[in-house]
């Protein structure tokens, strides 16, 4: 369902007011007061996350963000604190960053948390929402939508819960026995729960999904409040926190953008990372076009693959505000894409796509033929979907800004073609063609695109090779179009004196050199989408760039933990799949490298380091490698 914003309302004596719940966001006697007397030491903390490689918190409602504000202060306070701090909540009708400054105000000795907080505010879209804070130690993970459904999803393991709803008269599907038997089941050894409500129907849910709890002194004029931890449960032990993989070795095969975006997500958790490519530097294989899109792809039923880009592109391009923010340079403009329609049908679909959605303008909206000629700046063939925060990326510049991020924790080895991985003494050892040690790790990350199926441990995965050629126009500085259109190819708008036509889409067509029917064949979707645009260009004397890209036969990507020999049971389940210990895969990308790449790394380097992940349960394991197994792929099926 769309998400309907909050509004911005005071009670009579001006505590943040819900209209819609009639109900107060915070108690009168103070938000901040109230956070650190009922959450942070209801909850044992500080004192609980010290020493710790990390903790996570989940919160019920995020409502004006000040439980977080209040505990991400108190980390950084805390010389003891934890090595990195996660914080998941959910929240139905999320305020706009507006509203959220001018709550905000109120609280001057939090306007550093507050500032960064909302800097990173994300679009009002359902699902998840991961925002880096803090030179990447903070982090926190936003579910949009109702608690029922996003704690249902969630992939994580806590160690402290918030309860803090409105209250249960006035919210009661928020303390209802569902919600409290998914806060247990995400509970991790030694959860502990606070919240300020002791009403009996809360004290007796809570009971009945395995906590116990009690009654502890309140704040304010509120004498009481509640206090729990998870039945039969011992506490995390020193053992248990060191076996977690928070910090690693991994070697990274492939320097390609899943590589490279995998590298610097590792290395931002304290991983050191061997890199190998065959090639002398980054970016020389299907990732080194001039720029590609990144941008969503909604569907009427909001379908998985809807999902995934719209996650992966929002995901994207707040990489991408991060490392420029950072000082490195990612070539990338989000100018806007405009999406045109094939004919009269598909664009009533598209607006009735729209307006099923209701995503924020900013995100998705539809546009007819006169309102995509202003956009453009030129004439188009008809209307369709405006991606107003969208726009295309230079994928050799987003490699080598990842590459750079990773700074000293990265050993490179480029000009390597790994031959054979072998497994050795809880190693896997990476030999080149001449049987030479490259380099050696505990956990393999196969990113080599194509070149996955050239390795033994790559060989079940159903990936094909799809080679793709672009075109390179000559263009004139800020000549139109000014954005990026699409309709069964794309163009984009003028970089560097050039812009992109293609791109074509062939499997298993193995030809390196560069085609005059192929440019042909870009000319003619250009010239479907922008009439006329092609008139004076000669297919035959064209530039351009031959890439080949893996896909994959449901068009979705292939990142995880890869089965082990003899798991291919037709009935057995995702979960109980044997997997081959420490080796892993980013495959499958097609022709969507760059909505992919940045959300895959962080949810593998999520899982590998046990932390709450950025995607739902259902998406997560709609990325399986292993599903094929389960359901091969129909015989003749191919990834677009």
């Amino acid at each position: 369902m769309p998400i309907i914003p909050a509004r911005l309302e005071h009670s009579a004596d001006g505590v943040p007011y819900s209209s819609t719940f009639d109900d107060i966001y915070h108690s009168a006697d103070g938000a901040l007061g109230q956070a650190q007397h009922v959450f942070l030491a209801g909850n044992a903390l500080p004192e609980r996350w010290q020493g710790r490689e990390h903790f996570v918190i989940l919160e019920t409602g995020f409502g004006l963000g000040l439980n977080f504000l209040a505990t991400w202060a108190a980390w950084r306070a805390d010389p003891q604190r934890c090595k990195r701090l996660h914080f998941v909540s959910c929240e139905l009708h999320p305020f706009s960053t507006e509203d959220l400054a001018r709550v905000h105000a109120r609280w001057p000795q939090l306007a550093a948390q507050a500032d960064a907080l909302r800097a990173q505010w994300p679009a009002l879209t359902p699902g998840l929402h991961r925002l880096h804070l803090d030179n990447d130690q903070v982090t926190l993970t936003l579910y949009f939508g109702d608690a029922r459904e996003g704690l249902a999803q969630l992939l994580a393991r806590a160690d402290a819960f918030y309860l803090d709803g409105f209250s249960p008269a006035r919210n009661p599907e928020l303390w209802s026995a569902r919600i409290f038997h998914l806060l247990a089941r995400l509970a991790a050894p030694g959860a502990t729960l606070a919240t300020w409500s002791v009403a009996g129907e809360v004290r007796e849910g809570l009971r009945r999904a395995g906590f116990e709890v009690r009654k502890a002194a309140g704040f304010g004029g509120k004498r009481q409040m509640l206090c729990g931890i998870l039945a039969n449960s011992e506490t995390r032990s020193q053992t248990d926190e060191q076996a977690l993989p928070a910090r690693g070795h991994a070697l990274i095969v492939g320097a390609g953008l899943a590589g490279c975006s995998m590298a610097e997500r590792l290395a931002a958790r304290g991983w050191t990372i061997e890199l190998i490519d065959q090639a002398a530097g980054p970016a020389n294989g299907a990732s080194g076009n001039l720029a590609g899109v990144l941008r969503p792809l909604p569907s009427l039923d909001d379908n998985r693959m809807s999902r995934l880009t719209r996650a992966g592109t929002l995901h994207g391009w707040a990489h991408i505000a991060r490392l420029r923010a950072r000082g490195l340079a990612v070539q990338a403009d989000a100018c806007g894409v405009l999406h045109l329609a094939r004919d009269g049908a598909q664009a009533a679909k598209m607006q009735a796509v729209v307006e099923r959605l209701g995503l924020p303008a900013s995100h998705l909206s539809h546009v007819d033929a006169d309102a995509a000629a202003r956009i453009a700046g030129c004439t188009v063939a008809a209307g369709g979907w405006w991606f107003a925060g969208s726009g295309w990326v230079q994928p050799p510049s987003l490699c080598a800004a990842n590459l750079a991020a990773s700074g000293q924790s990265l050993h490179t080895h480029f000009g390597r073609k790994l031959a054979q991985l072998e497994r050795q003494g809880g190693l896997w050892h990476a030999y080149d063609d001449q049987h030479r040690l490259i380099a050696a790790a505990p956990v393999v990350i196969l990113a080599a695109g194509v070149g996955v199926l050239e390795l033994d441990t790559g060989m079940r995965l159903p990936v094909v090779s799809a080679r793709g050629q672009v075109s390179l126009l000559p263009a004139a500085s800020a000549s139109p179009p000014r954005v990026v259109v699409c309709r069964g190819g794309y163009v984009s708008p003028e970089i560097d004196g050039l812009r992109c036509a293609g791109a074509t889409f062939d499997v298993d067509d193995s030809e390196p050199a560069l085609r005059a029917r192929d440019h042909a064949d870009n000319l003619g979707k250009l010239d479907a989408m922008l009439p006329g645009f092609t008139h004076g260009l000669d297919a035959t004397a064209l530039r351009g760039r031959v890439g080949f890209r893996p896909a994959s036969p449901d068009r979705l990507p292939m990142i995880g933990a890869l089965p082990a020999d003899g798991t291919a049971a037709p009935r057995a389940e995702l979960a109980g799949l044997a997997r081959q210990a420490g080796l892993h895969v980013l495959s499958g990308y097609g022709a969507r490298g760059l909505v992919w790449t940045t959300l895959a790394a962080e949810s593998l380097a999520s899982a590998l380091c046990a932390e709450p992940l950025p995607l739902e349960r259902d998406l997560w394991e709609a990325l399986d490698p292993g599903r094929f197994l389960l359901r091969p792929p129909r015989p003749g099926r191919t990834a677009e």
